[in-house]
Order: C-alpha cells, then sequence, then structure tokens
C-alpha cells in the first residue's frame, strides 16, 4: 500500500464516499483533521492500495487507532505489514476486512476491553418520524455534571471498568456541542450524541438512558429528537451500531434498516504486532 499525501485526497475522498456509512470514522478524521496525521489524537495517516482510484483505505490516528476500508475481498497482508511494529489502541471497520486484517497481523485474540461485531444500521432521514413523548433537547454542556455521570455509567456498561472522567476538565464530546440530553421540566431524561458527522451523513454513539428510566422509549425519543435537529440542518442520513438486543429494539422502530456487521475493537493497553 501507498501512504497518500495531499495530492491524493480527492481520489481519497471519493473512495471513502462511496459507502460512507462504513467509512465514517475516516470520512470524519480527514474532513476534521486533515492529512497532517499529527496535532490531535484523531488525526489520521491514510494508506491507500491505488492512489487514482483507491478501493482499500488504511487509516492510522495518532492515538494509534486502525481503520479498515475495503471490499470482502482484498488483501489484509498489505494492511498488516503497515500496521506490523506500531502500538495500536484499537481497530475498527466492516467486520470482515477488520477480522482479514487483525488475522493477517497476528491480533486475533489479543488483550481487549471491547472486541466485537455488531451490527450496523442505516437510516434515511426523509424516513424519520419522531414519537411523541416527554421532553425538549439540550446541551450537554447545560447539565454537564450528569453528563458525565452517565456517560461514565454507559461506558462501564459496555466495557467495565470505566476511566474517570473530571467535570473540571471537560473531553470534547462534552463541550464541542455534539451531545445532546432530553430533558422534561429540568430533569434529565435520557443522553444521545454524534460520534461522526458530515455534510449529509452522522453517526449516532453515546445512547444512554438511566436503569431507572428504561422501557419508557426515551432512547428512542433523544435519537429521534437529535437527528430531526440534523435534519433540518440539512443531513440526508444516519447510521449507528447496536451493542444489545434492547438497542435494536430501540432503532428499528424509528426505520432504521440492517446494513451488516461493523468490528469495534479496543485494546487493554498498547499492543504491537
Amino acid at each position: 500500500m501507498i501512504r497518500a499525501t495531499e495530492a491524493h485526497r480527492p481520489a481519497l475522498e471519493r473512495a471513502l464516499r462511496r459507502d460512507a456509512a462504513r467509512a465514517m470514522f475516516p470520512l470524519g478524521n480527514l474532513a476534521a483533521h486533515g492529512m497532517s496525521g499529527t496535532g490531535h489524537r484523531n488525526a489520521t495517516t491514510y494508506w491507500v492500495d491505488d492512489t487514482a482510484d483507491p478501493s482499500a483505505v488504511l487509516g492510522l490516528t495518532q492515538s494509534g487507532g486502525a481503520m479498515v476500508y475495503g471490499p470482502d475481498t482484498f488483501d489484509p497482508g498489505a494492511m498488516a505489514a503497515i500496521l506490523k511494529g506500531r502500538a495500536l489502541t484499537g481497530i475498527n471497520g466492516a467486520a470482515g476486512p477488520v477480522r482479514a486484517v487483525m488475522a493477517a497481523a497476528g491480533l486475533t485474540g489479543a488483550p481487549a476491553i471491547l472486541d466485537a461485531d455488531e451490527p450496523q444500521f442505516l437510516l434515511d432521514l426523509a424516513e424519520l418520524d419522531v414519537p411523541a413523548g416527554p421532553g425538549h433537547l439540550v446541551p450537554v454542556s447545560d447539565q454537564l455534571e450528569t453528563a458525565i455521570g452517565w456517560r461514565m455509567a454507559y461506558e462501564d456498561e459496555l466495557h467495565p471498568p470505566a476511566r474517570p472522567i473530571s467535570a473540571e476538565d471537560p473531553p470534547e464530546w462534552a463541550t464541542n456541542g455534539t451531545y445532546r440530553m432530553l430533558v422534561d421540566r429540568g430533569t434529565p431524561l435520557a443522553m444521545t450524541g454524534l460520534n461522526a458527522r458530515l455534510p449529509d451523513i452522522v453517526q449516532i454513539g453515546g445512547v444512554y438512558t438511566p436503569p431507572a428510566s428504561r422501557g419508557r422509549g426515551l432512547a428512542r425519543r433523544v435519537v429521534a429528537l437529535h437527528l430531526a435537529e440534523a435534519r433540518a440542518q440539512g443531513v440526508r442520513q444516519a447510521t449507528l451500531f447496536a451493542a444489545s438486543d434492547a438497542a435494536v429494539a430501540c432503532y428499528t422502530p424509528l426505520g432504521f434498516q440492517r446494513i451488516g456487521d461493523f468490528a469495534l475493537v479496543l485494546f487493554d493497553g498498547e499492543v504491537t504486532p
């Protein structure tokens, strides 16, 4: 594979946009941080199999996150060769290509706090119907302590133990306007966020409802309201991953359709193939 430069950016972007739902993370990083690969933990260096018309793309963030994009049939050994000797914190992408690269790199079974193939869903926002219910959206910065407590509970449910988060030094998601909270008469009910955003498609993540309030459709309503807000700003599609049967039951009534499986792997510390 060939390391992509600024001159290759148009071809790289075209390749990723062919299936933007499965390429949200590398596309989002490209839009936010360009081609430098430095200056931010999500700044990404890219490799392509063809500089004129790529079909396979490997991204590697400054923090060690690998992002795999490619067809079901490609040469995983070429990506594995690039990853060899590098300290990795995780890897993600469509499940088939990711698992092939992990096998080729000797990463299958590496210690991980999260190693899952989750069903991925896509929704045409023209089909979105917001369910009735209580509450309205506010930025999570309006309810910062609650948002941080909920995020830690969310992380602890997915891959415990949750890492501490400080309200005195809040993370980027809590202050950059990408997360929303459903609030009714001053009472926080549920939370949702955008893990990646492009002009025409967003990826939903961080959806959380406290256990005592579950089963009331609050997660479905907060996601729908957030997507309706995005639709009003010109976004046409939304994608997400469902970590449980309860999540599937929440999202499918909104019109989300399954498009495949997405592999999400977070290593337990750094792993070097």
